[in-house]
């Protein structure tokens, strides 16, 4: 069945399917489910447990249905602001309307929260976060993308999914120093990614960390993020630190070589996939060769 006010919005050739997809983010979708593999991959001690009918179920639910909540959430309460926005005329799709996507979101909140009976508690208080941040990070009361550095420190979202995998394994929670980590990487990862939103923000009266601080100072806090990531991770172990140096370094590259910014942006996703894999490599080869 397909929504008929939705129908009227799309183009002749799109689909409401090929709609949901494209709004779901598709070069982004391992944003959510990489921390799943890299958290199963630290908390497993035996091959079978990599899968896991519990943590296939995980990264199943984090590839797709966690991004359609997500973005989904974000493109109904953007929809004035998006209108400006040049990255929805070419890579992503503008929200249109309808009951389409309020519809799936609601479906896919619901099936996060099914997954809480087979959680222990830190997973619990994992996908519990994970849910409330991705509504209240794009709507109100709290809309924390309006708020400057809030809009940065609440991104630490993106992580969870590997916290709820891992403790799904180990019963307990991943480090601290791990979480602390990978919570400064993310903050780093999303005020970047705001960057090439600088001037439809402006337009929209819209206050975020990167329209406050300017594309220049968003580099620097950035980079800071990231320096901040690479030291604590190094905590936990300091091939993780040297691994994470590489952000700081990258972005340095790119402010100094005057690359644009809106190109840039569409890097990260094999960046982030390299990094991802690198991590995970390192934890097999630990629990298979010790």
């Amino acid at each position: 069945m397909t929504d008929p006010v939705l129908d009227r919005a799309l183009p002749s050739e799109e689909t409401p399917t090929g709609y949901v997809i494209r709004m779901s983010r598709p070069r982004f979708w391992f944003y959510l489910a990489g921390p799943v593999i890299v958290g199963v991959a630290y908390a497993a001690t035996s091959t079978a447990e990599l899968f896991a009918p519990l943590t296939v179920a995980l990264f199943a639910y984090f590839l797709l249905p966690a991004n359609v909540f997500l973005y989904g959430v974000n493109d109904v309460f953007d929809a004035d602001v998006d209108a400006e926005n040049p990255k929805k005329d070419e890579r992503e799709v503008r929200y249109q309307g309808g009951r389409l996507v309020p519809a799936l979101v609601a479906v896919s909140g619901v099936l996060g929260l099914a997954f809480l009976p087979f959680l222990p508690p830190a997973g619990v208080v994992g996908m519990v976060a994970f849910l409330l941040l991705s509504v209240e990070y794009s709507a109100p009361p709290l809309r924390f993308k309006t708020t400057p550095f809030l809009d940065s420190l609440s991104n630490g979202l993106y992580i969870l999914p590997g916290v709820v995998a891992y403790s799904a394994l180990a019963g307990t929670a991943p480090p601290l120093f791990a979480i602390a980590g990978a919570w400064l990487w993310a903050m780093g990862m999303h005020t970047f990614s705001a960057i090439p939103d600088i001037e439809p923000d402006r337009e929209a009266g819209i206050q975020t960390t990167a329209t406050v601080l300017g594309e220049s100072r968003t580099y620097g806090y950035c980079a800071l993020c990231w320096v901040a990531a690479a030291a604590v991770f190094a905590l936990v172990h300091p091939f993780s630190g040297a691994l994470l140096a590489v952000y700081p370094v990258f972005v340095t590259t790119i402010a100094l070589a005057d690359v644009d910014v809106a190109r840039a942006y569409w890097w990260f996703p094999a960046l982030n996939t390299a990094v991802g894999m690198v991590f995970t490599l390192a934890a097999l080869w630990v629990m298979l060769y010790g």
